[in-house]
């Protein structure tokens, strides 16, 4: 086992190094330039290094844009080399990332996030697919302030789902589908469709709307992002329990044991904290603001402001935002790669790949290649473990060959790249954070797994296009 797993490190260290060399030694297409290219190989093997992790994905991203500065491949000047550098960690995306994090830092510290999971399961769960519900709920209560679904589905919902199962006498093996299997499926889909109702509901929604802003000259607000995906998002969520009840079903329909269990877990949290009460306060605050205020102050300014109170009113302690690793990990990995991206198109690779991808697309209808892109820009996903990997791998360059087509209409095929990310998380067990989670638990069995994560991503992306295309186009008209 040590040898495997040395070999296994040895792998990972090497493949980003050989993707880049490989790629440099293929002479440079015609109409790039050779730094061009040289920068095109350094941006696959770090996208090569951000999937395998032989380091911490941050550090593989400041590797990245630290060996682009000093050889001077998107500015030769060394002064401007590092104010590009740099450029990611001014950006006001990136630290909204960094605030909606603190806020899931507070659900976390004031016990918040389970309370509110624990009551709609007390309510809903003396039916299997109430409690189907109360789970797919208690995630989109979450989410509009949990911009990690690891954090959120992972790390609230499922500690408190895992024990309702052996309630049921379902256990991992042969009695997995007593109830076990469609909860731990209900919960991994409600997660996805959640990550996309929100530009907060995952990290990555933001760096795509800054991509979009960047490439396409597409703001979308975060209001303009919530109401653009409610129809497909609402649809998919109300119908999801139901949907996994038919196509997955649980051998056990009814159990009193469940609310009893959850009302027991809630009399353990006590009373509800003033820091609950407080932080629910400001969450409401922050959100009204994102959703009517954008005209009275930027998001992230609100999102600043909410983490000064939160210290102020000692919902949470100044050490425990020093010490979130995961946010400050967050604001370094996310820095570096809105960096990485916005090199793409300095360089000139973006406007270059465009041309020859529109050109191969001309004489077709827009929006027909437009649902082909979106859809081959979905299942592309399964060559990747990482949903920020893909979005900033993938989506600059589907941005550009889409603005390059006559007649395409650029802001809906925007919005339908951003909205389509998260829901990608169903299709593998490794397709997202949460994922691989549910898919250790045990109560899915691998080819079952493979096979839902097909249903369901063919459902997910089908209604996106037959929904989403219409009404976005007469949204945006």
């Amino acid at each position: 086992m040590p040898q495997q797993k040395k070999t296994s490190t040895v792998w990972k260290s090497l493949a980003p190094i050989i993707t880049g060399v490989v790629i440099l030694l293929i002479p440079a297409p015609a109409g790039l330039k050779f730094t061009a290219w040289c920068y095109f190989a350094l941006f696959c093997a770090v996208l090569v290094g951000v999937i395998v992790e032989p380091i911490p994905a941050a550090a593989v991203g400041v590797l990245g844009i630290g060996l682009a500065t000093i050889f001077g491949l998107v500015d030769p000047r060394p002064g401007e080399a590092v104010k590009w550098a740099l450029a990611g960690f001014s950006n006001t995306t990136v630290w909204l990332i960094f605030g909606a994090f603190m806020f899931a830092l507070g659900y976390e510290k004031t016990g918040l996030g389970p309370r509110i999971a624990l009551v709609l399961v007390k309510a809903l769960g003396a039916r299997t697919l109430g409690l189907g519900y109360a789970i797919a709920l208690s995630d989109f209560v979450l989410s509009p302030v949990t911009p990690s679904n690891t954090a959120r589905s992972a790390g609230i919902i499922y500690p408190i789902i895992q024990n309702i199962p052996p309630l049921y006498g379902s256990y991992p093996g042969e009695t997995s589908r007593k109830v076990g299997g469609y909860i731990m499926w209900v919960a991994l889909c409600a997660t996805a469709i959640t990550g996309s109702m929100f530009t907060t509901s995952l990290a990555t929604n933001l760096l795509t709307v800054e991509l979009s802003r960047k490439i396409a000259n597409v703001d979308i607000s975060w209001t303009q992002w919530f109401i653009g995906f409610l129809p497909v998002g609402a649809l998919l969520l109300a119908s999801l329990p139901y949907l996994a009840y038919k196509i997955y079903p649980p051998e056990i329909r009814t159990s009193s044991k469940v609310p009893q269990w959850a009302a027991q877990e809630l009399a353990k949290l006590g009373k509800i904290s003033l820091n609950e009460i407080g932080l629910a306060l400001l969450v409401a605050t922050a959100l009204g603001l994102w959703i009517f205020g954008r005209n009275i102050a930027d998001p992230t300014t609100v999102a600043f402001v909410a983490i000064g109170l939160m210290v102020a009113t000692r919902i949470v302690k100044w050490e425990d935002v020093l010490g979130n690793k995961t946010a400050w990990n967050i604001l370094l990995w996310f820095g570096t790669l809105v960096g990485m991206a916005d090199g793409l198109a300095r360089v000139g690779f973006v406007e270059w790949f465009a041309k020859l991808a529109s050109s191969q697309l001309s004489g077709f209808p827009p929006v027909l290649t437009m649902a082909v892109l979106v859809a081959l820009y979905y299942f592309i996903h399964y060559m990747f473990a990482n949903l920020t990997a893909h979005a900033v791998g993938v989506m600059p360059v589907m941005l550009a060959v889409g603005v390059a087509i006559p007649g395409m209409p650029v802001r809906t095929f925007a919005m339908l790249l951003c909205f389509s990310l998260a829901i990608q998380g169903v299709i593998t067990p490794y397709a997202c954070g949460p994922a691989p989670v549910y898919y250790a638990s045990g109560y899915i069995p691998r080819g079952q797994f493979w096979l839902l994560g097909l249903i369901f991503g063919c459902v997910f992306i089908t209604a996106l296009l037959v929904i989403g295309i219409p009404y976005l186009t007469f949204l945006n008209d």
